[in-house]
């Protein structure tokens, strides 16, 4: 793959690029939620139609949540979009990694169609019926990667907010499962949920104090 000149703003050369050597359509394919303690992991998937392009899109880190909730309904309109999430006990079971190209490949799988080739953010790309091409920091050079980055991302957020309103106290409308001095300190005082990772050492951490405490 040729390297995009996009150093500031992500821009359609990556996928005219896939495209002479794969054909079309090229999908972008990003996730949200590799590092937080709680919550799932989500991947999407964007085949975007090249003469509707959305104006502004970014990586999703860029942009403001009203930037983000703007274009994730343009993006749905404009472009053929698909979700895969995989929950805390498949995280826990398979580890992070391993959980977050399972859910690249669902949401690749569930495209309505058939992309012919695929840009992954990222450096490892899962298996695909596809040829696909780890582009890394794509979110910021391939516009279909970075429409990807802002359905992942809004999408987990829009997760994280109903789970807080089921276990308030952790701050997950704000911190969306990261670890945050809030979080940490919620842990400590409340406990672990079903939806923590209990393969990250910080919940672990959690789990053992708490254990201890209760032994004591």
């Amino acid at each position: 793959m040729p390297k995009s000149d996009s150093r500031y703003f992500p821009c359609f050369d990556l996928e005219q690029s896939l495209a002479r050597a794969s054909g079309t359509p090229i999908a972008g394919v990003d996730e949200a939620g590799r590092g937080p303690w709680a919550g799932p992991v989500v991947a999407a998937a964007a085949i975007l139609d090249p003469n509707n392009i959305p104006g502004g899109l970014n990586d999703s880190k860029k942009l403001t949540p009203n930037e983000r909730d703007r274009l994730f309904d343009i993006i749905q309109a404009t472009a053929k979009i698909a979700v895969g999430i995989v929950n805390v006990g498949e995280i826990d079971r398979r580890n992070i990694l391993q959980a977050t190209l399972l859910a690249m490949r669902e949401a690749v799988l569930g495209l309505p169609l058939s992309p012919a080739g695929v840009l992954i953010d990222g450096n490892k790309c899962p298996d695909l019926p596809c040829p696909a091409h780890a582009i890394v920091k794509g979110d910021g050079r391939s516009f279909s990667i970075a429409a990807a980055s802002i359905i992942a991302k809004v999408t987990r957020d829009r997760i994280m907010v109903r789970l807080a309103a089921e276990y308030p106290g952790y701050g997950w409308e704000r911190n969306k499962g990261y670890g945050t001095p809030e979080h940490r300190t919620a842990l400590a005082r409340l406990g672990v949920t079903i939806h923590h990772r209990r393969s990250f050492r910080p919940v672990q951490h959690a789990l053992a104090s708490l254990n201890a405490g209760s032994s004591g």
